[in-house]
């Protein structure tokens, strides 16, 4: 017992240095872009052409410190690729760790650490962030609890127990609850992004460093692969839904980005995360959900130059809302 204890605290230890490490990064990047932006209004220069500050909380969608399932250990999450997208992508104040459900995201240690980033006026340009991304939900749900949602396979039974699974969804729903209503308190008016995964194959992939979540649970309760892939999309599109309804309250100044239906089967890593090109491609949909609601469309219009100024070409036209076609399936509150 007092082994496990004392693995429990060193294991929160490295967790505490490594987000205090991300925050002293933040905190001299956004020194640098003040800096500029400083310098600029002294000669009487608009800011148009500044990076997005964002704050991120989530999981291993945007903290997964692996290529796949292995080597090189270098993050190939969402907030990794969106640091990579466009001629000025964004500056992001990381707060995600692998392996975080949303009941522990909104855990009175971790709400506190985000409030605190929130009303620290030096991890942001103007007081408080453009937009929090969230990715939350999954790790609630897989795992080994995954069993309690599933019937067992006695040739009648359907698969997901649609009761039992929406009182945890029920849960989660709290924790986005709980969620805008700390922004409300701490940082009003600021939007709230959050995707809603994709469909996986319940196969047994893993990295050797943790898992398989789905198959052990179908194995279990007597479910094939083929059927539980079925088990598992009924469940992502019934937490679709769920976040759909929180976006459709203009309260709550939240946007679902629709994620759902955009990897293919060889874009899958292992059973709960893409490779490194399925974390881009769901990374150019936050980009771009980013660019129609958060982005103002007269910074568009400057990163348009900006780009078309380092390829040498003329400057495009820009397209009204972003970066163009509306973000598939995105659900935004009227204004």
């Amino acid at each position: 017992m007092a082994d496990d204890t004392f693995a429990q605290d060193e294991v929160r230890r490295r967790i505490e240095r490594d987000i205090a490490r991300r925050i002293a990064v933040h905190k001299a990047n956004i020194a640098r872009l003040a800096a500029a932006q400083a310098s600029a209004s002294l000669l009487g220069a608009p800011v148009l052409n500044r990076p997005l500050v964002l704050l991120a909380q989530g999981d291993s969608w945007f903290d997964y410190p692996l290529t796949g399932n292995g080597l090189p250990l270098v993050d190939t999450d969402v907030v990794a690729q969106l640091r990579r997208i466009g001629p000025m992508p964004p500056t992001i104040l990381n707060l995600a760790h692998h392996g975080d459900a949303a009941v522990g995201m909104m855990s009175l240690e971790k709400q506190s650490r985000m409030i605190a980033a929130l009303r620290d006026p030096s991890n942001w340009i103007d007081g408080k962030p453009d937009a929090i991304l969230f990715s939350a939900g999954g790790n609630d749900i897989a795992g080994e609890q995954f069993c309690i949602f599933l019937d067992f396979n006695d040739g009648k039974a359907k698969g997901l127990d649609t009761e039992r699974f929406a009182g945890a969804l029920g849960m989660v729903e709290a924790c986005y609850l709980a969620l805008f209503a700390m922004r409300d308190r701490v940082a009003p008016g600021v939007p709230i992004l959050a995707h809603c995964y994709d469909f996986p194959i319940p196969n047994g992939a893993h990295p050797p460093c943790a898992g398989p979540w789905l198959k052990p649970s179908l194995d279990f309760c007597n479910w094939s692969t083929a059927a539980g892939t079925t088990i598992v999309r009924e469940a992502l599109v019934a937490f679709k839904a769920m976040l759909a309804r929180l976006a459709a309250n203009p309260a709550n100044r939240f946007h679902l980005i629709d994620t759902q239906g955009t990897l293919s089967a060889a874009e899958w890593a292992n059973e709960l995360h893409p490779g490194p090109a399925g974390f881009a491609r769901i990374a150019q949909i936050v980009a771009a959900a980013l660019d129609g609601l958060v982005r103002p469309p007269a910074r568009i219009q400057a990163l348009a130059a900006l780009a078309a100024s380092s390829a040498g070409q003329d400057t495009p036209p820009a397209e009204p809302g972003g970066r163009g076609k509306p973000v598939r399936g995105t659900h935004r509150p009227k204004s």
